[in-house]
């Protein structure tokens, strides 16, 4: 933490280029460094290589795999969910003299409780805020139960989007059969309530349950019986159009999960794509977006937020990058927030569907 106080220190004194270790305790974290890393950063990490010996009693230029530290110039940034991993490609700059692989490319894993260090040659103010998320109390995911007497799912939202744990048809037998019906029901909410049992206890987090119709609600009854540990777990239980994974998406889109996900970034990056497209509709003029306008917009001094599409920005060539980094700046310099949303949820579809960039301004401009 010390470390950390003196690196702000620095950063808000004006120097340029910082190093910080950085050490991701969970995936959230994984998913904010994922943000945090861009291509010409300097990342420097344990790892291991491949390299070419001349050792007594060995054949000439047999390879051995060995750990070493490297510090790499980063090209390239992969996030690999399954294996919960950072791929960081880029071209080593900095090794033991022994190994003569400077000059060489290589990729570096980064993972849970491993520590690296990251260095860059301006730190802007949304890498900190970033940071400083990071570095909050830690927020647990949500688990939301989407049911009727037709879908089940149970999904975890996460930061950086919907992990679905259990999705299936249900088909619960119609009103007029009673007796069938209450049976099937009573198997379906303790299956339900079993794989919501042992979710919550590998993920931690709070419940939602949400849905159409009375289901949810009589579900929720179920549990204040039989599973009273578990329900006590449940935050809100709100109600969607549609069930399954489809009213998890409809409910992310409509807000009305806003309370148990408040502190998720996946909601911010939902309401502040849902604020632009609200403003849009109703023609206001407060609202810009594609590269010129938003340009414009930021040299005015009339951007409040600016919303950059994750994707848009690390895939961009480096003059377009270079161009994104000033309208970042024209923002920052005069207190607006710069908020990178990721491609890979529906708020990011929606974005990109604006050409990758759009503004929220303070004011209308012509």
């Amino acid at each position: 933490m010390e470390e950390y106080k003196e690196f702000v220190k620095k950063w808000r004194e004006g120097k340029k280029r910082l190093s910080l270790r950085l050490t991701p305790e969970s995936e959230e974290d994984l998913w904010h460094l994922y943000n945090l890393i861009e291509a010409g950063d300097l990342v420097h990490a344990r790892t291991s290589r491949t390299v070419k010996t001349n050792e007594a009693y060995s054949r000439p230029k047999k390879g051995r795999r060995v750990s070493l530290d490297l510090t790499v110039e980063v090209e390239k940034v992969a996030w690999d969910r399954f294996s919960n991993k950072l791929r960081v490609h880029g071209v080593v700059r900095e090794a033991p003299e022994e190994f003569n692989v400077v000059g060489f490319h290589h990729t570096l894993s980064l993972a849970v409780n491993k520590p690296f260090t990251l260095t860059k040659e301006r730190w802007r103010k949304h890498h900190v805020d970033r940071l400083e998320l990071a570095m909050k109390a830690r927020v647990q995911p949500v688990v939301v139960v989407s049911i009727d007497d037709e879908d089940l799912c149970i999904a975890v939202v996460r930061e950086f989007g919907i992990d679905v744990k259990v999705e299936e048809r249900v088909n619960l037998p119609g009103k007029l059969e009673a007796e069938y019906r209450e049976k099937a029901k009573n198997e379906l909410f303790k299956r339900a309530s079993e794989t919501l049992e042992k979710v919550t206890r590998e993920v931690g987090g709070k419940v939602v349950v949400i849905g159409p119709g009375f289901i949810k609600n009589e579900f929720v009854e179920f549990m204040k019986k039989r599973y009273v540990k578990l329900a006590e777990e449940i935050v809100d239980v709100k109600g969607v159009n549609s069930a399954g994974v489809s009213g998890i998406h409809e409910a992310l889109r409509s807000g009305v999960l806003s309370k148990a996900f408040s502190k998720i970034r996946l909601s911010v990056e939902m309401n502040a794509i849902r604020e632009v497209l609200k403003r849009l509709g109703k023609g206001r003029g407060d609202i810009t977006y594609g590269i010129d306008d938003v340009e414009r917009a930021a040299e005015s001094g009339a951007v409040d937020r600016l919303l950059v599409l994750d994707s848009y920005f690390r895939e961009a060539s480096e003059d377009l990058r270079l161009r994104l980094e000033k309208i970042m700046g024209y923002v920052e310099d005069r207190g607006g927030k710069v908020l990178m949303v990721s491609a890979r949820n529906e708020a990011g579809l929606q974005l990109k569907s604006l050409g990758g960039i759009a503004a929220i301004l303070r004011y209308p401009i012509a």
